[in-house]
């Protein structure tokens, strides 16, 4: 069974539009966020870390076989995994202890200014520069940006934005050069990711255990916050330039918008329905690298 993992994961990521998968993992990528929080209170920050990474690692190792995929790596390859291991469980942890002093909304923007850094790099066209600043115009219009007195939270933050746009290089490149979207390297990483959290977060963690409830809300934390976003993540990488998947990221805060509508009944402004069509915009202007041009 796990021996057909891989080219399960492979036909999946060939079978549906990578923008189908990315659009997966935007919305999965705030409902978890949304669960943590309302666990910090009974199981703590980073026990809410460490579930979300262990149930992640579960999964994947049954999903995939990470041991074999570190064992049969070469040294650069396994490098790479370590490398995205450590960032995994960095920026989780990073990302919740952010999370846990400062709105949201300022967690994101700080975040999304490394996936600016990277599609800028990728643009080199006037097409999608101007792509670029329809995107950023759209999303600084949405965010409704509040600045922080907590300098604890903000060195979180910053930290958190550093290794989101390392996740984007290393994961790119793990979901380019593996088999299957790079799924089954994404499964090594995170068991490698686990052995970093689990002494950190066990501590905490381990308040829970006695609540089943709160064990199976931190399953659930791990499942959406890890599992289905990076998996979908990995299958739209494996198959769009890195520069596109960051320009993609921008959509996360119009998904946060159309969320928001659709299960909080907060309908969206003049101003985030303004916010929307400026990333919509850019997003329909910009041409990955490769694509055939215009015709004349």
């Amino acid at each position: 069974m796990l021996s057909r993992g891989p080219a399960r994961f492979n036909r999946a990521a060939e079978r549906a539009p990578p923008q189908l998968w990315f659009g997966v993992s935007a919305v999965f990528h705030y409902l978890g966020p949304s669960f943590a929080v309302l666990l910090f209170p009974a199981v703590g920050v980073l026990g809410v870390a460490w579930f979300r990474i262990a149930t992640a690692a579960a999964a994947f190792a049954v999903l995939t076989n990470p041991w074999r995929a570190i064992a049969s790596a070469d040294g650069r390859t396994r490098l790479m995994l370590v490398g995205l291991g450590l960032c995994l469980a960095a920026m989780n942890t990073s990302f919740y202890l952010a999370l846990d002093r400062l709105p949201m909304s300022l967690v994101a923007a700080m975040e999304f200014v490394g996936t600016i850094a990277i599609a800028l790099i990728g643009a080199r066209s006037w097409r999608n520069f101007l792509a670029l600043g329809l995107v950023v115009a759209g999303v600084f219009v949405l965010i409704d940006i509040t600045w922080s007195t907590d300098p604890i939270g903000l060195a979180w933050s910053a930290f958190n934005a550093v290794l989101f746009a390392a996740y984007i290089v290393i994961g790119h490149k793990a979901a380019q050069d593996g088999a299957s979207g790079g799924v089954e390297r994404l499964g090594a990483a995170m068991l490698i990711a686990f052995a970093v959290i689990m002494p950190i977060g066990l501590f905490e963690a381990i308040r829970a255990f006695a609540s089943p409830r709160l064990v199976l809300a931190g399953i659930g934390v791990g499942i959406c916050s890890s599992v289905i976003p990076y998996v979908c993540d990995q299958l739209a990488m494996s198959r769009l330039p890195r520069a596109s998947f960051a320009l993609l990221l921008a959509l996360l805060p119009v998904t946060a918008t159309v969320i928001a509508a659709a299960i909080l009944a907060q309908i969206p402004s003049f101003r985030d329905l303004a916010g929307i069509g400026l990333v919509v915009a850019g997003i329909a202007v910009h041409r990955p690298a490769g694509a055939a041009p215009e015709a004349p």
